[in-house]
């Protein structure tokens, strides 16, 4: 891994392999750098600053909206919307589409993107996060994007990535050809690439799910949570169970070490919580490149057709066997009684 590798450059340095390439990603993915940086700084000193607590208002889900939450939407606003790249932008924290300023360039790009995942954890210094999905336009060009430009399927993403802000502030970005993180070096500002030619393990022993909601869930997922536990009944180490309770440092996490992260649909949620295109899509497409697998129970997340802009879907995601498996037991309700006899053990 060459010294020094900063994000910008390593976006060049890609573009060289494309001579098809006009630029136009690589100052996108630039752009959101620098607003990573900016949120980034904001979240870190947010326990010095008053930016903690609620501003009394509720989002469009009808949670109650935080301080950093609309810092962050806001940010991300600005930072993207003058660019001349976009023709349209959608966000978590917004009712309706965002429209470009009618004095800025309309472009051929459309910008989706939840500023603050996890804002839950904002007031107790828990891992929290920004997750962005970039596709092409479908109406036509020049003029201003449409509803239609945002409800497109997540296989058709020419770009996702996310920012987690933790101990450190790490950027992971995929433009369908490989997965690749960066760290934000406080000292001079800048995003090093850290994580070259990020893979997923085939296989991990970590799960990540909400076990509150466990009496609310169907029975193939009951057992398949049993088969984790009482994986030393078949002579093999039982699962590990980690929960943050923010999608994007669960899935992060999985991402390095390997296991799978659920937020099912319930017998309270029967469509799930989680968003297809502020959440679900972008990670799956991420994870997809990373070579693990996403699913809502019953067919591939990126091929989920969306109906609405703020669609709620359930999602099994990480390691291709740990999915495998957690598909088996939906499918098949397999009596756990034998399962391992039944279910193929990897």
């Amino acid at each position: 891994m060459p010294h020094f590798m900063t994000l910008p450059r390593h976006i060049q340095e890609g573009e060289k392999l494309h001579p098809e390439a006009t630029g136009e990603l690589s100052a996108i993915l630039n752009q959101l750098g620098l607003a990573a940086k900016v949120i980034s700084l904001e979240v870190n000193k947010a326990g010095l600053v008053d930016i903690l607590g609620f501003t009394g208002d509720s989002n469009v889900h009808g949670e109650q909206v935080k301080k950093l939450d609309i810092f962050a939407h806001d940010i991300m606003i600005k930072a993207m919307d003058h660019g001349g790249h976009f023709c349209v932008m959608a966000s978590e924290e917004e009712e309706d589409i965002i429209h470009i300023p009618a004095h800025h360039k309309i472009g051929k790009y459309v910008l989706l993107f939840d500023p603050l995942d996890g804002s839950s954890n904002i007031d107790v210094n828990v891992s929290i996060g920004t997750i962005f999905s970039v596709y092409k336009r479908i109406s036509k060009d020049g003029k201003p994007g449409t509803l239609e430009d945002c409800l497109q399927e997540g296989y058709k993403q020419v770009a996702a990535g996310y920012i987690v802000y933790g101990s450190s502030t790490i950027l992971v970005y995929t433009a369908g050809h490989g997965v690749h993180g960066f760290t934000l070096d406080p000292a001079f500002g800048e995003f090093l690439l850290s994580h070259p030619n990020m893979k997923i393990p085939e296989k991990g022993r970590i799960y990540s799910i909400n076990e509150g909601n466990y009496k609310y869930w169907d029975n193939g997922l009951k057992k398949y949570i049993k088969y984790l536990q009482d994986a030393d009944n078949r002579g093999v180490k039982p699962y590990t169970s980690r929960y943050i309770g923010s999608m994007v440092a669960d899935v992060h996490r999985n991402l390095i070490y390997g296991g799978i992260y659920m937020y099912p649909a319930d017998k309270r949620s029967p469509n799930g919580k989680l968003r297809l295109m502020y959440e679900c899509n972008p990670m799956a497409f991420i994870i997809e490149a990373a070579g693990g697998r996403a699913i809502d129970g019953n067919q591939r997340i990126l091929e989920v057709k969306p109906t609405s802009l703020h669609q709620r879907i359930p999602i099994f995601i990480g390691s291709k066997d740990d999915v495998d498996m957690v598909e088996k037991f939906l499918k098949e309700d397999v009596d756990f009684s034998k399962s391992h006899t039944t279910v193929k053990v990897h």
